[in-house]
């Protein structure tokens, strides 16, 4: 009923909604009126959070220079589904230097396929010959009508790749970045920084001394904004483990950033810092969360891409699944030319309505 009412209002009408339980209502719970508000200001175009330190440009390689954060994720189907299609999103920041509101695309494509295929494309039109297209540039000229700033930076946040496939998706993927850059403007190469954020890992951190009470929150975790970048990380590479968020229940999980290309000479901690700040501007709520907002948008819009899945397709799981994966924001991407493990072709997922996928509705 929920994927109805969304899939509804995203692909048909062009209106965004807001969802909420009767019983939950009717508690008159000013806390759950506050987090309801949250949502309904970012899907109408507002903004919850701005960090001081971006309205006084003093985040270093974000405020300096336009700059561009995006997100990244792609969400398979659950395990048994041999068919459907995994789901690809990619958020972009609109705002600079504010970096609080994110527009994002999503897409269909084959089964399990870990590469973002729809980052950048080319098709042949038969009037127009080939025709640049794909996430990546779409979101780049969305920044552009926005800001009126072309991004000379770009920080690339991508969730959900396994150790084992570090450097296929960076090969790949920072190809497609190149690519998309260059369609728009000969000899328009910003610099590129790309990010993998892990939290699927076994790697937990508690405090050295159980005594201290000033070592720790009230939950007995690790203070927020903690980071450990040396002994447990790797010996040569550019990588750390940030508690980002005061764990309320059970021992708090770190996330892991593996830096696999930087282009804009971050030192250690000015890339700790500026992710760890980026934590406190999610928008559905007034903490710090436990991974970057942009990869965690991405989460949110590749789950809610899944409804707008055909009824039929996913009922036969020829095409599609349950929401269950994790995933990336906004508009809509077809998935041209994709195929199935089959060999049938992936059909391309509904375009959103233009005045829907320019705000944050999948909050």
């Amino acid at each position: 009923m929920l994927g109805d009412l969304k899939r509804v209002c995203e692909i048909d009408l062009g209106i965004v909604s807001q969802c909420c339980c009767t019983k939950q209502v009717f508690k008159l719970n000013k806390q759950i009126y506050a987090n309801i508000a949250l949502k309904i200001n970012v899907k109408v175009g507002g903004r919850n959070t701005v960090l001081v330190d971006a309205l006084s440009r003093r985040i270093p390689l974000v405020t300096d220079r336009p700059t561009i954060i995006f997100g990244a994720d792609v969400t398979h189907p659950h395990p048994g589904e041999d068919s459907s299609p995994s789901i690809a999103a990619v958020v972009a920041s609109q705002d600079w230097p504010e970096v609080t509101r994110y527009a994002g695309l999503v897409s269909a494509q084959a089964h399990r396929q870990e590469l973002i295929e729809d980052l950048y494309k080319v098709r042949q039109d038969p009037q127009k010959g080939p025709v640049s297209s794909g996430m990546i540039r779409e979101l780049l000229i969305s920044f552009k009508k926005s800001t009126g700033e072309k991004p000379q930076r770009i920080i690339f946040y991508r969730d959900g790749v396994s150790e084992g496939q570090f450097y296929q998706v960076l090969l790949f993927e920072l190809n497609a970045i190149r690519k998309a850059c260059a369609s728009l403007e000969a000899n328009y190469q910003p610099q590129v920084t790309f990010i993998v954020v892990q939290k699927r890992h076994h790697t937990r951190l508690f405090a050295h001394n159980h005594n201290d009470k000033n070592s720790m929150d009230r939950s007995g975790n690790i203070l927020p904004g903690t980071v450990v970048d040396t002994k447990i990380c790797h010996p040569t590479e550019f990588d750390f483990y940030l508690c980002s968020h005061a764990g309320i229940k059970g021992t708090s999980r770190p996330a892991h950033y593996h830096v696999l290309w930087d282009e804009n000479n971050f030192t250690a901690d000015g890339l700790q810092t500026l992710t760890n700040n980026l934590c406190y501007t999610y928008a559905r709520c007034t903490r710090s969360v436990s991974i970057v907002p942009p990869a965690y948008y991405a989460h949110l819009a590749a789950f809610r891409a899944r409804f707008y899945m055909e009824p039929e397709s996913s009922d036969s799981g020829s095409m599609a699944s349950g929401p269950g994966g994790r995933g990336p924001t906004s508009g809509s991407s077809a998935s041209r030319g994709t195929r199935a493990p089959g060999g049938a072709a992936v059909k391309p997922l509904p375009a959103l309505k233009d005045n829907v996928k320019n705000v944050m509705f999948y909050c």
